[in-house]
């Protein structure tokens, strides 16, 4: 799938499949192509060449009614009332007046926001508004459910409530599209990822595969003994990276060299120091991240 803006490539050539019932995190910097791609799926503007498939069918009008769209742009009407105004969104998407105030009720006693029922939206917080919107976007129990930095605005108490919220969705089947910079959240919530940068999928996959892709063979080792014994112990295994200062309990970090197997490694180790604790470091979602931006605009470059 491509879109191009009076000579402004936005995405170009993407394909992403997202797996039903699972939580997909679309990441990429500021302005690679994610809100162009939601704005697709939401059919607020078409694709120039491509297609969308939804639940085995061509993405039409009729399943805008199946899905849930939380902008990161808030679009409350600050001049209407908090429970006129989710009414009014809810029958929007299709729901009767007394479906939607049953259900309206449920979600502001769950949030514990009954007393903002009648107050105006100018007179809520930025984290208040976000609350209302969530609601407004999953009441209608969307099939797709896509979220573009949901946790902005939220302290940390609401931001996991907010959590929990989506780990339900997911339990009940919801598909969930997670847009975010924040990739802790990344590592916490999503099942699959896919990285746009500079209108292209440069990565994309299960996140545990994905992390396992990005393995440097490094390792920590928390030991009894000195830097010197444990560096000659290391032998053609392994190569000393760093390691913490001299005392009683010692830390260092290790690199396996020369193909050699953690076994083969702790075995020398363990010949000459007592070792305590030994954990592979395994890249964040976020180094990932800058790994991969860096790596593409670098062959990019040399290309």
């Amino acid at each position: 799938m491509s879109k191009a803006y009076a000579g402004h490539v936005a995405i170009e050539d993407i394909s992403i499949s997202v797996p039903e019932g699972t939580i997909f995190g679309l990441l990429g910097p500021n302005g690679a192509g994610k809100t162009t791609f939601i704005r697709i799926i939401n059919q607020i503007t078409g694709p120039d060449t491509g297609k969308l498939w939804f639940n085995g069918e061509r993405l039409e009008e009729k399943h805008l009614g199946l899905i849930g769209y939380l902008p990161e742009e808030r679009g409350l009407y600050k001049k209407m009332k908090v429970g006129e105004q989710a009414l009014y969104l809810c029958q929007l998407k299709g729901l009767s007046k007394k479906d939607a105030l049953r259900k309206l009720k449920y979600w502001f006693e769950k949030f514990g926001i009954e007393a903002w029922w009648n107050k105006k939206v100018e007179e809520l917080s930025k984290g208040m508004a976000q609350k209302v919107q969530f609601i407004v976007t999953v009441l209608h129990e969307p099939k797709l459910l896509i979220l573009d930095e949901p946790f902005s605005g939220f302290d940390p108490i609401n931001t996991n409530l907010i959590k929990s919220e989506i780990l339900e969705l997911k339990k009940k089947g919801t598909t969930i599209i997670f847009s975010t910079h924040n990739m802790g959240s990344v590592e916490e919530l999503c099942d699959h990822i896919a990285l746009i940068n500079n209108t292209r999928v440069i990565l994309e996959g299960e996140v545990k595969e994905v992390r396992s892709r990005f393995r440097t063979q490094t390792y920590n080792i928390d030991f009894n003994g000195s830097v010197m014994q444990l560096s000659a112990s290391l032998g053609t295994y392994g190569e000393l990276i760093e390691h913490g200062p001299e005392g009683d309990h010692m830390d260092a970090t290790v690199r396996l060299v020369n193909g050699a197997t953690t076994n083969q490694l702790l075995g020398n180790i363990m010949r000459t120091v007592e070792v305590t604790g030994f954990k592979e470091i395994i890249p964040s979602m976020n180094d990932i991240f800058i790994q991969a931006v860096e790596k593409y605009n670098q062959d990019k470059v040399s290309v």
